[in-house]
């Protein structure tokens, strides 16, 4: 069953930011767009790239090794090399308190 994990403070992501979290086992990729959190598996679906290091422009952010681009909202592939999207995570906001389903 799945639960909620606490992965960062809402002051630690102000907008326009990513940053690497754990939840569980998994490496996430923290972003901060207008205000809202939004989470995906951090590791780019071409060549295993660190999404949480990649440039963030509006809702897409782009893998620092290859290019390859991903709607942070949903992990929807938006430009090549990769072929897969990525898995996103619900967020909620809570006391402060950033917390990703997993």
């Amino acid at each position: 069953m799945a639960a909620y994990v606490k992965v960062a403070n809402t002051d630690d992501l102000q907008p326009g930011q990513a940053k690497l979290v754990t939840a569980g086992d998994q490496r996430v990729a923290l972003f901060n767009v207008g205000g809202t959190c939004y989470a995906i598996n951090d590791t780019c679906t071409h060549r295993g790239g660190p999404l949480s290091d990649g440039t963030l422009e509006d809702d897409v952010v782009t893998c620092p090794w290859h290019g390859a681009r991903f709607c942070v909202r949903d992990g929807h592939v938006q430009g090549p090399p990769a072929a897969e999207s990525v898995k996103s995570y619900p967020v909620r906001v809570t006391d402060g308190s950033i917390e990703i389903e997993c």
